[in-house]
């Protein structure tokens, strides 16, 4: 009797022990990435300045005992960040747009850098800029019926696929970088109006634990 007594004394601890463990990871983990990420960001864009200048100029940038290079902490996110918002700024302007436009020609035409370069360019372009196209979301009917899924139009036109009624949807995985693209008859789809794009990103990639009203 006293050895039941124990042992069930033992296993309740063990439960609040596990339970305790779940509760801390809960709390500790988002924190912990989040911050390992943020710090993992700015010491990587940090470090492109110095790297770039050492490589085209070795005298300036000179090595510590362990190999790396000697910085200012900040520095080079500051000028990085300064530089992509003046790119940024003047990208519209007429010179400019002209220049982007000769290197684009350029690399879209080289053989073996054109498909990373173009890959690369229209993942940016779906998130950002003029030619965004992640700004919608969608509920697209893919699987059962009164079964839907979360995603954004990409496309609404598929006549290149000889499917003139249809659009190009595409669905992120949760807890993923990855994603499905449908072409699905118009009629499937649902235009979402209570959400914009970084809720519905946000809900899809946290399997629809974020709430939503």
């Amino acid at each position: 009797m006293k050895k039941n007594r124990l042992s069930l004394v033992f296993q309740l601890l063990l439960r609040n022990i596990l339970k305790y463990l779940l509760q801390g990871l809960a709390v500790l983990a988002p924190i912990g990435i989040t911050i390992w990420l943020v710090v993992s960001g700015f010491n990587f864009i940090d470090g492109i300045l110095p790297n770039v200048i050492h490589s085209i100029f070795p005298d300036l940038i000179k090595e510590n005992p362990d190999g790396s290079l000697k910085r200012i902490p900040g520095v080079g996110f500051i000028v990085v960040v300064i530089v992509v918002l003046l790119v940024g700024r003047i990208s519209s302007s007429f010179i400019f747009s002209k220049i982007v436009e000769a290197f684009d020609t350029i690399l879209e035409h080289t053989p073996g850098v054109k498909f990373i370069y173009s890959s690369v360019k229209d993942f940016f372009e779906a998130f950002s800029g003029n030619k965004k196209k992640f700004d919608k979301p969608v509920m697209v009917n893919v699987d059962a019926n009164d079964v839907w899924r979360l995603g954004f139009i990409t496309s609404k036109d598929a006549s290149g696929f000889n499917l003139p009624d249809h659009i190009v949807v595409y669905v992120p995985h949760s807890y993923a970088i990855s994603g499905i693209t449908y072409i699905v008859p118009k009629e499937r789809v649902r235009i979402v109006n209570n959400m914009n794009a970084a809720e519905a990103m946000k809900f899809i990639i946290s399997g629809g634990i974020t709430e939503h009203d």
